[in-house]
């Protein structure tokens, strides 16, 4: 199963980084930072005269997500999340 998003979504795979301080592992629960995700795919923007606006993010981008917001779906034994692209933080650049 695939999923499209509409509108201004974007479907992103967070990406869980561990973390370990002094031989103590961090659970992501305790971290107070964004979280780091990869852009699967994209939705379609238009205007009122129904003209395509470019997203300011594409497929494979690493993104910056807030910790809460977007919408979780589950798609086999991955979660994903929906978010707008508006809520992005920022995309990582290499």
């Amino acid at each position: 199963m695939k999923i499209r998003p509409l509108g201004d979504r974007v479907l992103v795979e967070p990406v869980e980084e561990e973390q370990k301080v002094g031989g103590i592992y961090i659970p992501d629960a305790a971290k107070e930072k964004p979280i780091k995700g990869k852009v699967l795919a994209i939705g379609k923007k238009v205007d009122k005269e129904n003209k395509e606006i470019p997203f300011n993010v594409k497929v494979g981008d690493e993104v910056l997500l807030p910790k809460y917001g977007g919408t979780e779906v589950k798609l086999g034994d991955k979660k994903l999340q929906l978010v707008r692209e508006e809520d992005l933080l920022g995309v990582l650049e290499k």
